[in-house]
């Protein structure tokens, strides 16, 4: 069973921001849009760009190298070049502590 991983004080995680950790080698970016959180794989599906270079706007990304735009929500590929999802992943907060893991192997 996966755990839990730490990826800030949410006193410290402000609306509209996106923070990166690494849970067991694979990059996941963590994001605030307005207050809930939401985390996605940090790789589009595409050509393995970061997404978290990309623009982040509402509860959309969009990928920094060809601009496939993909939903903070599902991992839903919204354009292409890009068609296939992204990875999402659950966030808790946990006294105080935002946190995620990576449940697809449980």
């Amino acid at each position: 069973m996966a755990d839990w991983v730490d990826v800030a004080r949410a006193d410290d995680f402000l609306p509209g921001s996106c923070l990166t950790v690494d849970v067991d080698g694979v990059p996941i970016a963590v994001f605030n849009v307005a207050g809930r959180y939401h985390a996605i794989e940090d790789m589009c599906t595409h050509e393995a760009e970061p997404l978290s270079g990309g623009e982040f706007v509402g509860d959309t990304i969009t990928c920094p190298r060809h601009g496939s735009l993909f939903s903070l929500l599902t991992g839903e590929a919204l354009s292409p070049p890009a068609y296939e999802p992204v990875a999402t992943f659950p966030v808790r907060v946990e006294d105080g502590m935002v946190q995620v893991k990576d449940d697809r192997f449980d």
